[in-house]
Formats: structure tokens, sequence, C-alpha cells
């Protein structure tokens, strides 16, 4: 167990996305991830320099080195642009944290050898000696494959322990989060009810001087769970049709009682960083009274409720537990099949 963390500052930095959509092949796929790397390890190098040596975590804002697929197929995409456990890109994600002796979270698509075909959205995270001490993978996902879409298939080779990971390391208990599941309370109350401090948030979202329903998100899961959360969203999205500056902005770092403590306006910036302070997060979980939630939730009132299913488990398996992978416009329709299930549980009403 790790001793309790003197306090230091963390980074939601707020860089842009160059995308690989329109790169004819893998191999050109591969250079601009490369080369976005290096400017983005570039960015942290100086964004460190200014901050000062106080700076130890840097969040990195969602799919950063690729953008997301517009049209190609899931094996398609895959091919172009998800990255293998053991590639290049994370070798040297890895050795930028070394270098600059920082830890590093981020994410990405990615491939697994066990899952040929299709790839995952993965958050990770790099200690300051450059071993990636967590992956997660997202498991709520409109348009992508997820765990769920292959759970037995997944726990047989993973283990439950897979799906919820907490790294406990020198700067307190972190987990990560994918862009929109900051909107599923589940995700996070489950994370800190093993133990997650902070929350690395990365998101690609569209912004708005207006609270968004993202934005709401990150203050109620900080507060709901005493735990930091620190989001980086993009700096602009380039290389497609999509207006460049709708994600842009709203890049946060929120404390454990819901309070925003810096945040990035619209373009590449550092401005979202702050200090963590892990022993006070500390005291107030450990302090009776009202808001210390964690502490006062009665989890066999929900446990009947959550113990059915909404969203069926292991749609991308066939009968014998094979990887069946989908055309996209299965995903769509298998979300229009829940509907029509939830409007004849009674659970939603039809118009």
């Amino acid at each position: 167990m790790n001793a309790t963390p003197v306090p230091y500052v963390a980074l939601a930095l707020q860089t842009a996305c160059h995308t690989v959509n329109r790169c004819a092949e893998s191999a050109s796929a591969r250079a601009a991830m490369l080369a976005s790397l290096e400017r983005v390890a570039r960015q942290i190098a100086a964004s460190r320099a200014f901050i000062g040596p106080a700076l130890r975590l840097v969040v990195l804002p969602e799919y950063f080195l690729t953008g997301y697929p517009l049209g190609e197929s899931l094996p398609g995409w895959a091919e172009k642009a998800a990255l293998a456990p053991d590639g290049a890109e994370y070798r040297r994600m890895g050795e930028i944290a070394r270098e600059l002796g920082l830890y590093i979270s981020g994410n990405a698509y990615e491939t697994d050898p066990h899952f040929p075909g299709i790839y995952f959205q993965a958050s990770f995270l790099f200690d300051d000696q450059g071993r990636l001490v967590l992956r997660y993978r997202r498991l709520v996902s409109l348009f992508a494959p997820t765990p769920h879409d292959l759970l037995d298939r997944y726990l047989e080779v993973y283990g439950p322990d897979a799906l919820f990971p907490v790294a406990d390391t020198p700067l307190g208990r972190l987990a990560c989060i994918a862009s929109e599941e900051i909107v599923y309370p589940e995700i996070a109350r489950a994370l800190a009810l093993r133990g997650a401090e902070v929350l690395l948030h990365s998101s690609s979202e569209v912004a708005s001087p207006r609270l968004t329903p993202k934005d709401i998100a990150k203050r109620a899961r900080a507060y709901e769970n005493c735990a930091y959360v620190v989001s980086a969203n993009t700096g602009g999205i380039f290389g497609g049709d999509f207006p460049t500056d709708s994600t842009t902005g709203m890049s946060k770092l929120v404390d454990y009682k819901g309070e925003v403590l810096a945040e990035a306006g619209s373009g590449e910036s550092m401005a979202a960083n702050a200090l963590i302070d892990v022993a006070a997060l500390r005291r107030q979980r450990l302090t009776p009274g009202m808001g210390n939630t964690l502490s006062r939730l009665r989890l066999e009132l929900f446990a009947k409720t959550y113990s059915g299913s909404i969203h069926p488990p292991n749609g991308m398996l066939d009968a014998q537990g094979r990887i069946a992978v989908p055309e996209r416009s299965q995903l769509a329709a298998t979300q229009r099949a829940v509907i029509d299930a939830l409007i004849a549980r009674g659970i939603f009403r039809d118009a």
C-alpha cells in the first residue's frame, strides 16, 4: 500500500487531435500517429516547464492520436488506427512518461489478440518509470465494441477485476473513465467502491458556454464519490469535415466537493491544471456527516433493480462463443431493439 501522497499538480492537457481518416493506408496512419505523439510530448515538456516540478500527472484527451472512425468497418479501423498492446505507439508513450518523469493517462483505440477483427476503446495510465499500470476498456459505447459485447469470453480471458481496474500509486488510487461514460453514474461509483480517489477522464466533447450534460456530470461524479475528476477535452479536431472547434474548451479539474479548480478556454491549452490533495480527500472520506455519501450507501436496496438486463451482453458472440464481427448498422439496430423491449416491459412509455 502506498503512503498518502503530498499534494501535487495534475494537468488536463487540451491538445488538438489530427485525424487519420484520410490516410490511404495503415503505414501513413501509423506515421501520423507517431508524429502527433512527438508533438504532444513537446507540449507536455513545455507545460511542465511553465507549471513547475509539482506537476506529476497529465491526462490527454480521448482518441487524441487518431480521431474517431467515419464510416470505416470495424476490421478496417482496427487495421488503420487501433494500437497493438505491444506496439510502437504504446512503447513510445511509456518512454515519454519515463523521460519526463510523469504519470501520463490518455485514450486510444486498441486491438487484442484474443479478439481478432475488432478493437476496443481503451484508457491507459503509464507511471513515471514508463510502466503501463492501468488499462481500462470502455464499457458503454453506441458505435464501438466493448467488453460487455463479448462478456462471457472477456471474463474467461481477463477475469472480473479487469472491468473496473484501479491503480494504487504514489499519487493516490487512480482510475479511468472514457468519454461519455462520465454521464453513467454506475461506472464512477463502481470505481469509487474499489477505492478510486482520482478519476482520469479522457474526453472529446462538444463544448458550449452553457452547462452541458457531460460538464454537469463531471461535477456530480466528483461530489457523489468524494473523488477528484481530471477531465481533458480535445483542442479541436483537424483533418475531417466536422467543424474543427466544435470540440474544444472545457478541460477542467474538479475537486471532491464538486468545485471546479481550473478550466481551459478554447484551443490548445495547459490552463486546466490544479493541485490534487489526496490527504484532504481521505480526511473527508473518514469524517462522518451528510456529505460522506460513500459511507451512507445502502447497496442491498438496489441489488434487485440492477440484477436484470437492459442492453444484453454477448451481442458480438455467436452461439458457439466465437466472435461475430457486426456491421456498424447492427449496433444501432441493437439499441432500437432494446428500446422496444423497454416499452414492452413498461419501463418506457410509447409516445
